[in-house]
């Protein structure tokens, strides 16, 4: 089996210079973001391999868990541009990609239609409570995160790298809402789960918001140098094996599939498909890199699955009555692949 230091005598010099300063580049942001954020460490972790990985995620979190907060922190020490939408049901397309105007345009009292960029414009975009929304509307975001651009009245314009959409939903009150269709889903790389912080958390929390000074967060990061380290991420070499790790667990998720196991055929519906594979990957390239290595390993493969799997795996009514959520069925999996 390959090792690390083997696959670091392979990279070119470059490569492992540019990987060592993403290290020290993803401490210095985690200890920036301690300024504004208590606690959330696995989430942050998360995002940055979601972003690096040049992905998008699904944040799914009761209200009040400074969702927002974090994603404009993010944004801010990153030095990138950020918008936030609120989804609603009477939310349309243009409101999201912009729409063409009438402008005068100063000779004669002439006018043409000009174009005015709606908030999808942005470097890094929250899309809060993406499932309030229509199909309508939420197809023109599913098109700008799929195609990095967005279709108005016959014109298509580009969306400015980087480019992170990053969406909530909020998983206790569904009255009212359009629940996203699996295509949609699909397009997103993590499901991120935001739970309560621990009580000297919430303590904390509720001395440093509740004065008067605002920390100021440092700017680490530009647009180019970010989209330089997603670039740098493809380039982390990957074990064989990590790729027969990740085509046998992602086949394992589907019913119909001979080597999947029986108590899988008895809860779920429909697996994950050949986008989950390629997820694990980066995901897996992603951390390492984060974390200063110079290959991907399967404890971080490992460490992501969940993360990318979860929101893949629809439950049958069987799971259901059985209490069998989609995150226990991937939790399960894991463990089992462990014992093969």
């Amino acid at each position: 089996m390959e090792s690390p230091h083997d696959f670091k005598n392979q990279l070119p010099p470059d490569d492992v210079a540019a990987i060592d300063e993403l290290g020290k580049t993803y401490q210095a942001f985690r200890k920036e973001l301690a300024k504004a954020i208590v606690g959330q460490d696995e989430v942050i972790e998360q995002l940055a391999i979601c972003l690096f990985a040049r992905g998008h995620a699904l944040l799914m979190g009761v209200p009040g868990l400074a969702k927002t907060l974090l994603v404009s922190s993010v944004a801010q020490t990153f030095d990138l541009s950020f918008n936030r939408i609120q989804f609603t049901p009477d939310l349309m397309p243009a409101d999201i990609t912009g729409t063409d105007i009438i402008q005068e345009t100063g000779i004669g009292g002439r006018r043409e239609f000009q174009f005015i960029k709606g908030p999808v414009f942005a470097n890094i975009v929250l899309a809060d409570e993406v499932n309030r929304s229509p199909a309508k509307t939420q197809s023109a975001m599913l098109e700008a995160m799929q195609e990095n651009k967005v279709t108005v009245l016959g014109h298509t314009y580009t969306l400015q790298p980087p480019f992170f959409v990053l969406a909530t939903q909020n998983p206790i009150e569904q009255e009212g809402t359009y629940p996203l269709p699996e295509a949609q889903l699909d397009r997103f790389m993590f499901l991120i789960e935001v739970g309560y912080p621990s009580p000297s958390e919430e303590k904390e929390i509720a001395r440093s918001t509740t004065g008067t000074s605002r920390p100021v967060l440092n700017h680490l990061l530009d647009g180019a140098k970010v989209i330089a380290f997603q670039q740098l991420v493809r380039r982390v070499p990957v074990p064989d094996h990590l790729y027969d790790y990740a085509v046998k667990i992602v086949r394992r998720t589907r019913p119909n599939e001979p080597e999947s196991p029986q108590w899988i055929r008895d809860t779920v519906s429909w697996g994950a498909g050949p986008r989950a594979v390629q997820y694990l990957i980066l995901g897996a390239k992603s951390r390492a890199a984060l974390r200063g290595a110079y290959m991907a390993s399967l404890e971080d493969l490992e460490a992501i699955a969940s993360s990318v799997l979860t929101h893949r795996v629809i439950t049958n009514f069987s799971a259901e009555s059985q209490g069998m959520t989609s995150k226990k069925i991937v939790e399960r999996l894991i463990k089992e692949m462990k014992e093969l």
